[in-house]
């Protein structure tokens, strides 16, 4: 196991300021596949009753900044989604595993389609089993890029854990949708929506748009959403465009990518994502 750890992971509990509200996001602990213990962050409403929830899955950059506090998007997301009166979880996929960001490493440790995918479950086993305020019949799975693969690999049905509830719909933002596009194979057992980037040359729109008009031949409905002019990470609350060189994967395989906000792009997300995680659970 690498040695890169987070330096303030281990504190009890932080508090992240953004624009929606403050909350506070505690660091939760809780079991994952095998041995392995599960960081997370905790974000939860302060009235009493059943909550929705929301496991949230964090792309190849991590959860966190390098000083243990919980990254601009996520804090973002996660204030919001609370102060809407939601419970939410995100996983540590990588710091729980002892590693860093993942973006510019070819042979990854923790995959989208097997360790993430198992991260995700014990999320929402946390959420059903542990979580007194959960409505367990409302959990809606998000991710963000790698975290977005992620969720195209959790939502197939041969991925759904024995026994107990399942997540009520799926929410993947810029995903790389190749792969499970390629293999002929891919299907979600939840409604399904995807936001991406039309300019995106990171995880490129195409096999996204591809990938849900293959899917809506039958099952559970997929909607594609593409936003013009939008790079990947547009949802970012404040993120100048700019490139990023060295990175493992991208669309022509040059390593090199734009990536920042794109102020229509993330408005109409907030509102659409709002919008979909307060509609009543589909079958």
């Amino acid at each position: 196991m690498k040695s890169w750890k987070f330096a303030a992971i281990f504190c009890a509990a932080t508090v992240i300021a953004s624009a929606p509200a403050r909350a506070a996001s505690e660091l939760v602990h809780f079991d994952g596949f095998g041995n392995l213990s599960l960081q997370g962050f905790l974000f939860a409403p302060t009235t009493p009753g059943k909550h929705p929830a929301i496991v949230a899955l964090h792309g190849c950059a991590g959860l966190t900044e390098k000083d243990g506090t919980l990254s601009a998007r996520h804090a973002d997301w996660g204030e919001r989604w609370a102060a809407a009166g939601y419970v939410v979880v995100f996983p540590n996929s990588f710091a729980s595993r002892g590693l860093g960001p993942q973006c510019k490493v070819h042979e990854r440790e923790v995959k989208p389609s097997e360790e993430r995918v198992t991260d995700a479950n014990s999320a929402l086993r946390y959420l059903t089993d542990k979580r007194k305020d959960v409505d367990v019949s409302n959990i809606t799975l998000v991710g963000w890029s790698n975290g977005g693969s992620s969720t195209l690999y959790a939502v197939e049905p041969k991925n759904k854990m024995d026994g107990g509830p399942d997540f009520a719909r799926a929410i993947a933002f810029y995903p790389g949708c190749r792969v499970p596009l390629e293999s002929g194979k891919w299907a979600t057992r939840v409604p399904l929506t995807i936001l991406i980037g039309q300019a995106d040359d990171w995880t490129p729109a195409q096999p996204c748009v591809d990938l849900g008009s293959a899917a809506k031949s039958g099952g559970p409905k997929v909607d594609v959403v593409t936003y013009a002019g939008a790079y990947h990470d547009f949802d970012h609350p404040d993120l100048a465009v700019h490139t990023v060189e060295g990175l493992a994967f991208t669309a022509n395989g040059s390593g090199v990518a734009h990536t920042g906000t794109n102020p229509a792009a993330r408005a109409d997300a907030i509102k659409r994502v709002m919008a979909l995680i307060g509609s009543p659970p589909k079958p």
